[in-house]
């Protein structure tokens, strides 16, 4: 039976403060200062890289050939005797990893993702099966270099630098960085942005796009993007910038938002995985053949992507 057939009635493990069952375990990202989005007349433009990165040149498109098996003393092997897969997640990213305010479970395209792998680790889905630890987008690669995550799934990009620090998984989804404005701003693409202030969310391939622009915005950084879009409703920035898949969620959000101008970039997403855990790479990356397949298209059209990213396919695997 495909997986197709039990997602769309899955419940997600609730990520609420204060549960602690054994079958709700709860990571809650951080409170406090560094929560807290950077005030809106801090410009930080000088304070990013400039030029892009200085990794060496890659493929990011490229990964390791799938292989589903799950020999013994493998990573999958210590994830099945542990009883859970541990996944860093977004929790406040509207279609991609968001908890619903009526169930308080976590949703989301990434989600999704996430209920795969964990079904192919322990052949059945099981909401307990899953620990989900929330991170904003400045944790992703310290969660993964630490140990404390098995997979990361959040609108996370490849690309060469951050494959000298982790592992990726192939590519799951294409996106491409674009600008969120309010309806009547009048703006249509970045080229009207200079010297205004735009929002995008730290750590993330965003924002050293915003440095290169011309001419150059003033760049608002903060830990997330919910965050980025409170600035934009309040008047603070100008615009938001970042995946169009993340921006699709806002304009959902908030109507009186849309996404304008052509893309600034390709941003590919993979699964992040501990570096040096290949088999864990190449096992992810059998269960994406499986879900590119057979469940990418309905998630896509669950989730309303269509309606701002317009109909699409899978993206098509690469591997070395």
């Amino acid at each position: 039976m495909k997986r197709w057939t039990w997602l769309a009635g899955v419940l997600v493990a609730t990520l609420l403060a204060g549960c602690g069952s054994a079958g709700t375990p709860v990571d809650p990202a951080p409170v406090g200062s560094a929560d807290r989005p950077m005030p809106a007349d801090t410009d930080v433009s000088g304070k990013l890289e400039q030029g892009g990165s200085s990794a060496p040149s890659c493929n990011p498109r490229q990964s390791l050939r799938p292989n589903g098996s799950i020999p013994p003393e493998s990573t999958m092997d210590a994830i099945k005797k542990r009883g859970y897969l541990i996944a860093g997640v977004d929790q406040a990213t509207n279609l991609w990893g968001f908890r619903n305010p009526h169930t308080g479970e976590l949703e989301g395209f990434d989600i999704d993702v996430v209920k795969a792998i964990a079904h192919d680790i322990f052949g059945t889905y099981d909401p307990n099966t899953i620990r989900f630890k929330a991170i904003n987008s400045a944790e992703r690669e310290t969660v993964l270099a630490g140990g404390d995550v098995d997979v990361v799934v959040r609108t996370y990009s490849v690309t060469c630098e951050r494959l000298q620090k982790v592992a990726f998984s192939s590519v799951y989804f294409e996106a491409a960085q674009r600008v969120l404005v309010t309806e009547k701003s009048g703006i249509e693409n970045i080229s009207q942005l200079g010297g205004k202030k735009v929002c995008a969310a730290g750590s993330s391939t965003s924002v050293n796009r915003l440095a290169e622009a011309k001419p150059k915005p003033k760049p608002v950084v903060t830990n997330n993007w919910t965050d980025c879009l409170v600035l934009l409703q309040q008047g603070q920035v100008s615009a938001v910038s970042t995946d169009d898949t993340i921006l699709a969620g806002m304009a959902e959000e908030d109507p009186s938002t849309r996404v304008v101008g052509p893309p600034l970039s390709e941003e590919l997403y993979g699964v992040g995985i501990p570096k040096g855990n290949e088999d864990m790479v190449r096992f992810v990356n059998a269960t994406l053949e499986d879900f590119r397949q057979n469940e990418w298209r309905d998630r896509f059209r669950h989730w309303g992507l269509q309606r701002v990213l317009g109909n699409q396919n899978p993206p098509k695997p690469q591997y070395r």
